[in-house]
């Protein structure tokens, strides 16, 4: 009794016990906004609070949104970026400005960490020699170059748009590409031109030529914190850590080490961290965090797959019943579902930022969304294509429509329905992957980790299990089918022709 009483009062007091503060800390998809956030994340726990990584969120536009929402706490940021891109005022270039044009949204940021991370633009060395390329300006000469530059750069006013104004440059060929690939298209000659960081751990090894920006077109780009008003005024504590680990602490030579370190050494990005921190992880130990991470991501991918198909399947077998029950409305259900197909993932998946913030939620509606399809037009399909003379002969035997349908006409179509549900479910262990971008791990993490950081060890580390998902889940409907496909519908499956 004495023990079940002490039970009964844990189960009532410790839903009503404060829930331990955690600090969230967001990063972009590069590799220095990866050691940046990792560095504050080590330094937060070194004083024994707990943080939550949700690093790789891709670019500016998620990450703000993210900080803005309250998703994040905090993430590393630019100057530059956040007066160009984010307020829109190039007018406001120094710490004192920003703060005070974001201090209506709930934002700060911290004092810079001490090292500017500029655009530039690197072209390889031989070909600098061969066309004189010294500067931007050369380039106006030179309008058959090939060049390929990252999102950001390529939509951003303060890259690419902007700087063809500035310097009047017009090149014929110029395409979108992941920045750490972009080293590889110069390499290789698939590529003449890119857009590269100042602080890039690369341009410490031969091999590439920067060009001088000599008209002054990019701002600065001082390194910063920003972060949400509201947790530097509840956690004075980890923002001092935060101040103390890098403010004024990390010089531009300092930064292109470390991120040298991650891109061209083979460490890991926590490796790096505790280095810079003082601190060593073995690579024995990294091999083992590695190992317990892919068995987390591999359940968050899992559950994200199950969660999103079954409501999929919830909804899309209804859905389809009512597409063939009424021609006029499900041919405009039919097109409402296909055109969110055609909306981009990530496009969706930035849109649900505002409404749902980061994490698992807005990520299992998108994929939920993305879903729909297969399993709305295979429910359809079947049974828009059933023999109308089984269909009179329920009607013969008196069957009411709810029992029709249960007992004849969903078994009769069962192979289009479980082809859409499977179907539906092979498209999201790959969509899922993209709900990395939005903080609910996976699969996805490790692939967007792995490009930020041109590791293809990294990449396939989750490219790898996520193409075993889907061999499982597609020997697991191999099953489903023998068990919920009537027999006779088997055989006739089966028979050649």
């Amino acid at each position: 009794m004495h023990l079940a009483g002490t039970l009964l009062l844990l189960v009532i007091l410790v839903p009503a016990l404060p829930a331990a503060a955690v600090v969230k800390i967001g990063s972009k998809s590069f590799t220095e906004n990866y050691i940046l956030a990792e560095i504050a994340a080590q330094a937060i726990e070194a004083t024994g609070e707990v943080v939550e990584r949700r690093l790789g969120l891709g670019g500016t536009g998620i990450t703000y949104r993210a900080v803005g929402h309250g998703s994040i706490d905090l993430y590393p940021e630019y100057t530059g970026t956040i007066s160009r891109s984010i307020l829109k005022d190039p007018a406001a270039d120094s710490v004192e400005a920003i703060r005070a044009r974001l201090r209506p949204q709930g934002l700060t940021v911290s004092a810079p960490l001490g090292f500017d991370n500029t655009y530039a633009l690197a072209v390889r060395d031989d070909l600098a020699r061969r066309l004189g390329l010294t500067r931007i300006s050369d380039l106006a000469r030179h309008p058959e170059l090939r060049a390929v530059f990252s999102s950001g750069f390529l939509e951003r006013d303060d890259g690419w748009p902007g700087l063809r104004r500035h310097y009047g440059v017009r090149l014929a060929d110029v395409r979108v590409i992941e920045h750490a690939l972009a080293y590889q298209a110069l390499a290789g000659g698939a590529a003449d031109l890119t857009d590269i960081f100042s602080t890039d751990g690369r341009l410490t090894r031969p091999g590439l030529a920067v060009l001088r920006d000599d008209r002054r077109f990019f701002p600065a780009y001082a390194a910063v914190l920003l972060a949400r008003i509201d947790f530097v005024e509840r956690d004075p504590r980890a923002w001092a850590a935060l101040e103390r680990a890098l403010v004024g602490r990390i010089d531009a030579a300092t930064m292109a080490r470390l991120n040298a370190l991650a891109d061209l050494d083979g460490r890991s990005v926590r490796q790096v961290a505790s280095g810079f921190l003082g601190r060593e992880v073995s690579d024995a130990d990294e091999r083992a965090r590695l190992a317990r991470e892919l068995a987390s991501l591999s359940l968050d991918h899992l559950l994200l797959v199950a969660a999103a198909v079954l409501s999929a399947t919830v909804v899309g077998v209804p859905l389809g019943v009512l597409a063939a029950r009424r021609a006029v409305l499900g041919h405009a259900e039919l097109i409402a579902v296909g055109v969110l197909q055609t909306i981009p993932a990530l496009a969706l998946l930035c849109f649900m930022i505002p409404l749902l913030g980061i994490g698992t939620l807005p990520a299992l509606v998108a994929l939920f969304l993305y879903a729909l399809l297969p399993i709305v037009r295979g429910t359809y399909t079947g049974l828009a294509t059933l023999d109308r003379q089984l269909l009179e002969i329920a009607d013969v035997l008196g069957l009411g429509r709810w029992r029709r349908l249960a007992r004849i006409e969903l078994p009769l179509a069962s192979v289009n329905v479980l082809a859409g549900i499977k179907t539906s479910t092979i498209w999201t262990v790959g969509t899922a992957t993209l709900a990395a971008f939005v903080g609910a791990g996976g699969y996805g993490t490790l692939i967007v980790r792995g490009l930020a950081l041109d590791d293809v060890t990294t990449i396939l580390a989750g490219a790898v299990p996520a193409a075993l998902m889907a061999l499982l889940f597609h020997g697991l409907f191999e099953v489903l089918d023998r068990v919920l496909i009537p027999r006779g519908l088997r055989v006739v499956m089966s028979r050649p022709g």
